[in-house]
């Protein structure tokens, strides 16, 4: 067990609404008389105050103040705040603050009743900011769309060029909180403080980006029902409460057989990298088909796997019938017998589950090889493309993806029939029939070539031992991620590096830690790196 402090820190369900699904469950749950709008307010306002609080507990708080429910949440940190000791004031940046902001702000000492937004440096707004020692984005709320009108847009430069720690309430000011798309100006927080829960728009890029760390609060809101949201978080309350566990009785045959199909001649690192790895995620019993030139590289590197010659079809169908999953693609290559290779695995392993990555989904893309739906027919499946790789198979352009890619996951689940985990940061998990999975732990540490093999390996891993597509990709994505980070290489981080420290991350239980230590937080999130 690692001694390393576990973040993202979250319970068992952690849902990340877009703002439209936030907006519509606020109003439903005022409209049935479960919470009145001034208690949310309120709730929100204290728990936000208690983070500033923890996080800056010392200097003068400045919020500015848009004329929306968001203002008024600023309002209530700062009276909450005031009535602690603190130094604040409210700079109104609004041309008419609604009666609902004002009555729950009327006792904050205000900066300024409004400012001239058309002062081309609109020094009311940027001296009150120059006193600051932490500044608060009140500024505009979770339901915007499009770029913000010129006097909002005039608030957000302010605030970005003032050089204070900026907290952000629910979404940075500027930021879509449906996609996570930047029209124009955003601000850029140190901290977004989220009010019930995460908000999708602040956990994709390049919203994420602007985010800074992500904190989540429960302001008292009703219990969700089991059809929630679009998306949930991966956090280590899910993934312990998922992860398969061996029973104390249990020999190989009982905890997984993976097929593991990978490597062309001069390829074998691929084919080292997923093994390694799919042992490393508890696989009782490994079989690697690969080119007959890699046997010796291959037998070497992992001496616990059978290995199998690709050119020998009798084995292969034997192994593939044998085996309680299959893993196919890594350095497989595009030539002819790759694909042989993929109709001969697909007609032996009938009703198997699969994982496809790499240069399967490249030959299932071109037509050459097994298409999805005849991979998926009378199986599970998961597939693990990259933006270019999911483009190939949807006919979407990049653009189109990166401006949605919840959206182009889940269109290829639905039309595919297998799970998608859409990689890139974050990595999202599609199936159909459920919410998607947001991963929280990646960074930009793994953008490093055969990152993706160790995913594949970790994710066949999980599906050998009986766990279902879509939960295995959500699994391989978190114990990656988080092996990444207690390796502690950053930049210089290798795939060898993840492999080796799996075994630290396999068995960690519970939520994580937050150093906050709030009851009332619900998900912590460092910083996107």
């Amino acid at each position: 067990m690692t001694e390393s402090p576990v973040r993202p820190f979250g319970g068992l369900s952690v849902w990340a609404p877009t703002g439209t699904e936030a907006a519509a469950f606020d109003r439903r749950v005022i409209d049935d008389g479960s919470v009145p709008q001034a208690a949310l307010m309120e709730c929100a306002g204290r728990s936000a105050a208690q983070v500033v609080d923890r996080l800056y507990p010392d200097g003068h708080v400045v919020a500015v103040v848009g004329a929306g429910n968001n203002g008024g949440d600023a309002l209530v940190l700062l009276r909450t705040l005031q009535s602690w000791g603190r130094s604040v004031a409210a700079v109104y940046v609004a041309e008419r603050p609604s009666p609902e902001v004002l009555f729950h702000g009327w006792e904050v000492t205000r900066a300024s009743d409004g400012w001239d937004s058309e002062s081309a440096d609109a020094r009311q707004l940027e001296v009150a900011l120059a006193d600051a020692d932490v500044i608060v984005d009140g500024i505009l709320g979770t339901g915007i769309k499009g770029p913000p009108r010129p006097r909002q847009a005039l608030a957000i430069e302010c605030v970005n060029r003032a050089g204070k720690p900026v907290v952000a309430l629910d979404t940075p000011s500027g930021v879509d909180a449906d996609t996570g798309q930047v029209p124009s100006e955003a601000v850029v927080a140190q901290v977004t403080i989220a009010l019930g829960w995460p908000k999708l728009g602040t956990l994709l890029q390049p919203g994420r980006a602007s985010g800074g760390r992500l904190v989540a609060v429960e302001i008292g809101f009703s219990p969700v029902d089991e059809e929630g949201f679009g998306a949930m978080v991966v956090t280590p309350s899910w993934v312990s409460a998922r992860r398969p566990q061996r029973e104390p009785h249990a020999h190989k045959n009982q905890v997984g057989a993976l097929l593991l199909v990978a490597g062309e001649s001069g390829m074998a690192g691929a084919a080292v990298m997923a093994g390694r790895a799919a042992l490393r995620a508890g696989v009782g019993l490994l079989r690697v088909v690969s080119a007959a030139e890699n046997r010796e590289i291959i037998q070497t590197s992992i001496p616990e796997a059978v290995f199998i010659p690709e050119d020998d079809p009798v084995a292969v169908r034997e192994a593939a019938g044998a085996s309680n999953a299959v893993a196919a693609g890594p350095g497989l290559g595009q030539a002819p017998q790759a694909n042989a290779l993929l109709e001969l695995v697909l007609a032996a392993s009938a009703g198997i589950p699969a994982v496809l990555d790499a240069d399967a989904l490249n030959l299932a893309a071109s037509g050459s090889g097994p298409a999805l739906q005849q991979w998926s027919e009378g199986r599970d499946v998961l597939i693990t493309p990259h933006i270019g790789e999911i483009g190939n198979l949807s006919g979407q352009t990049a653009e189109a993806i990166a401006a949605d890619r919840i959206t182009a996951a889940r269109t290829l689940a639905e039309e595919s029939g297998a799970s998608v985990l859409l990689k890139g940061l974050p990595s999202v998990v599609a199936h159909g029939g459920g919410p998607c999975w947001v991963d929280a732990t990646g960074s930009s540490d793994l953008a490093a070539g055969g990152m993706g093999d160790v995913l594949t390996g970790v994710a066949g891993g999980y599906l050998a031992q009986g766990v279902t597509s879509d939960v295995a990709g959500a699994l391989a994505l978190y114990v990656t991620g988080r092996a990444a980070a207690c390796a502690g290489k950053g930049a210089s981080l290798t795939p060898s590096d993840v492999i080796e420290t799996l075994p630290r991350v396999m068995d960690e239980q519970g939520p994580g830690r937050s150093d906050l230590d709030l009851p009332f937080v619900l998900f912590d999130q460092d910083a996107a790196r």
